[in-house]
């Protein structure tokens, strides 16, 4: 597809379709031209706002970019800090309760044991009377 053609039957499209309008409106020409004039400032000032609120999105948006790489490796580095922080702390209840959880076990080796002695002593006078 050729772009002169296009755009030439483009232009044709768009004048006849003014020309149309122009002919067959209900108002006077004079009427027509200020209703033209006010709707014309009216987009304008659209526009214009609309403008101006792409520009503060971008301002935003550029601030927040800057503001997010600056800050994002600082809270990084801070949370890397804590973590080091916190793991130091916990280090000493870390070691308290693995020794309380050995002394347990300690504990329950020792009842099994107790409860296998008491167990063996009972049954080897039962087998005595049997024998």
């Amino acid at each position: 597809m050729k772009a002169q053609p296009f755009l030439f039957g483009l232009t044709t499209g768009i004048i006849g379709g003014a020309i149309a309008v122009l002919l067959s409106t209900p108002q006077s020409g004079q009427q027509l031209r200020s209703t033209i004039l006010s709707n014309t400032d009216s987009a304008k000032l659209k526009l214009q706002d609309v403008k101006h609120q792409v520009n503060n999105v971008k301002h935003s948006v550029g601030t927040l970019t800057n503001e997010a790489k600056n800050n994002i490796p600082q809270i990084i580095n801070d949370l890397k800090h804590s973590i080091t922080v916190f793991t130091q702390e916990i280090e000493p209840t870390k070691n308290n309760l693995q020794q309380e959880i050995d002394a347990l076990q300690n504990s329950i080796n020792e009842i099994e044991k107790n409860i296998a002695q008491f167990t063996d002593k009972k049954k080897k006078p039962e087998e005595k009377a049997q024998a």
